[in-house]
This record gives C-alpha cells, sequence and structure tokens, in this order.
C-alpha cells in the first residue's frame, strides 16, 4: 500500500533529521559543525582524495565541498597540496586531527542518546536492512 511506504520514508527521514540536529548542536561545542565533522571524517578515512571524491563522500555538490573545504582552510583545520596534473588533494592538519578526535566523542555520546530505546540486537538489525536498502543503488 503506497501510503504505508511514505509513512515509513517518513520515519526514516525524521529519525535522521533528528540525529543531524542533536550532532549538530553537540558538534557545536567543540567548535564545528555536523557538515564540516563529516568532511574532517572523509579526509581522514581518505587523505590525499579529491574535492569531487569528497564532495561524494559527504553527500555535497562539488561546489558547495569546495566552499566548505575553503572554510576549513581558513580555520587551519586542513590543508590543500598539489596533486597529480590539476588534481588538488585534501589532508588534515593536528588542529584539524583534534577537532576530528573531540567530535568522534561528541558523535559517540549523541548517537548513543538517539538509539538508546533500540536494544543491541534491534540496532543490528536497523543497520543490516539499511545496509541491504543502500546496496540496492539509486532510486
Amino acid at each position: 500500500m503506497p501510503g504505508e511506504l511514505q509513512v515509513l520514508g517518513r520515519a526514516v527521514k525524521q529519525a535522521q533529521y533528528r540525529q543531524h540536529r542533536a550532532l549538530d548542536s553537540r558538534l557545536a561545542t567543540v567548535g564545528t559543525t555536523l557538515a564540516q565533522w563529516d568532511a574532517l571524517r572523509a579526509i581522514s578515512r581518505t587523505p590525499g582524495a579529491s574535492a569531487r571524491a569528497l564532495a561524494t563522500a559527504t553527500f555535497q555538490s562539488e561546489q558547495a565541498f569546495g566552499t566548505l573545504a575553503n572554510r576549513l582552510v581558513t580555520q587551519g583545520l586542513i590543508e590543500r597540496r598539489p596533486g597529480h596534473g590539476r588534481r588538488i588533494e585534501h589532508h588534515l592538519t593536528p588542529a584539524g586531527e583534534q577537532v576530528l578526535d573531540a567530535g568522534h566523542q561528541v558523535a559517540d555520546e549523541v548517537l548513543a542518546t538517539c538509539y538508546s530505546t533500540l536494544s543491541p540486537g534491534d540496532r543490528a538489525t536497523l543497520l543490516d536492512l539499511l545496509r541491504r536498502l543502500n546496496e540496492g543503488g539509486d532510486a
């Protein structure tokens, strides 16, 4: 029934929205935003990555990621280095690593609260279901 699928879609979006608001609010206490911290995580996972790859990893357009990266450079959290050809590589600075680590602590606390009503088994089931949905490709 289409109505049930719409309710499901809205429930997923509502959970995501709640989680993002909580993360963004608490990450401010360590001097960053969710978008900035997510960019730092992506750069940490793939040091030297291009803006294109990082934009994809952070669910942003290349233009939006470029604006964000400029802000992170200004804050001294990342540096850009010339790569092969015209490629620009992105790397964390020591200050960026500190903010990333502080953000990990905040995220662990926030996410523990967000998922506190689910048992460990329920969380594992939810993760499995979401992975299956995400492996299904774009709609």
